[in-house]
């Protein structure tokens, strides 16, 4: 993907911003699909990852600047730099838009992994202050109990110092799922990757566009039975990709991806043989 890309939905302006390229393993980020399948779309470089992208969207209301994920940030362990890498580019891409940190208004959160949430704060010395000091943060309630004590399995994917001082300074609300957050931005509850990820729906001027993130990472994961091996439910995944088919399909929502590459959005539908496919 381009470090920016520009379409816009009724009165919305919406800009993907990239925090740049990190490397998930093949094997993790395709799941039980085999790896004769999966790298003819993705090509794994000689430790087996492949590149993903950390799409963030910017949103101009007219009113008010609402940012949707922050990408992996700059706080990543030395370790996990090695296995992931920390592009750590959302800042200067949005500055390359003209948007300082302090202009965000609203920055909203599908979940706590690292990897979607890392800008919202930076260190300051001794400190861990907000990224977008003059922002209002959301995130889901579910989300935020869970990382207290997450299981042995996942609990390299939540850092504290991504949300917590947020929470503690009250400059995050924490959300139970079905909130209006702006006018024309919602968010609803799509389990699978996790049991309390939240979509963020927009719509304006009789259009919809949704940031689904991990429940469709990328264009290439839009087949019910491609998921990922990061997935905690992944009998959920498919159903919650039923339900979201069964509206976004039939009332053409823009579908906005987290984690693709290349492609930062795009309209969802079936082919001749009735398999979802991506059509920009």
């Amino acid at each position: 993907m381009t470090s920016t890309s520009r379409i816009s939905l009724g009165d919305f302006e919406l800009l993907a911003v990239s925090d740049g390229i990190y490397r998930l393993d093949g094997g993790g980020f395709f799941g039980v699909v085999p790896k004769v399948l999966w790298q003819k779309k993705a090509c794994p470089d000689e430790k087996n990852r492949v590149p993903t992208g950390l799409n963030s969207v910017v949103v101009r209301s007219g009113e008010q600047i609402i940012l949707i994920e922050t990408g992996i940030g700059n706080k990543l362990s030395d370790k996990m730099r090695q296995i992931y890498d920390q592009p750590a580019q959302l800042l200067e891409n949005l500055n390359a838009v003209g948007i300082a940190p302090e202009e965000i208004d609203v920055v909203i959160n599908s979940h706590l992994h690292f990897d979607h949430c890392g800008w919202n704060t930076v260190r300051k010395g001794d400190r861990v202050v907000a990224t977008f000091p003059n922002a209002r943060y959301f995130a889901p309630l579910g989300e935020w109990e869970y990382s207290r004590n997450p299981s042995v399995r996942d609990a390299i994917s939540f850092i504290s110092a991504n949300y917590d001082p947020l929470v503690e300074s009250g400059q995050m609300t924490l959300l139970k799922g079905g909130e209006e957050i702006v006018p024309g931005i919602s968010v609803r509850t799509v389990p699978g990757h996790t049991a309390h990820m939240q979509a963020i729906i927009l719509k304006s001027g009789g259009r919809t566009a949704c940031y689904i993130s991990d429940l469709i990472p990328t264009s290439m994961h839009v087949d019910y039975a491609w998921g990922m091996s990061f997935d905690l439910y992944p009998l959920e995944v498919i159903e919650s990709k039923k339900r979201y088919y069964q509206e976004s399909v039939r009332e053409k929502w823009l579908t906005l991806f987290t984690h693709d590459p290349e492609i930062p959005w795009g309209y969802i539908e079936p082919d001749e043989r009735g398999k979802m496919r991506v059509v920009r």
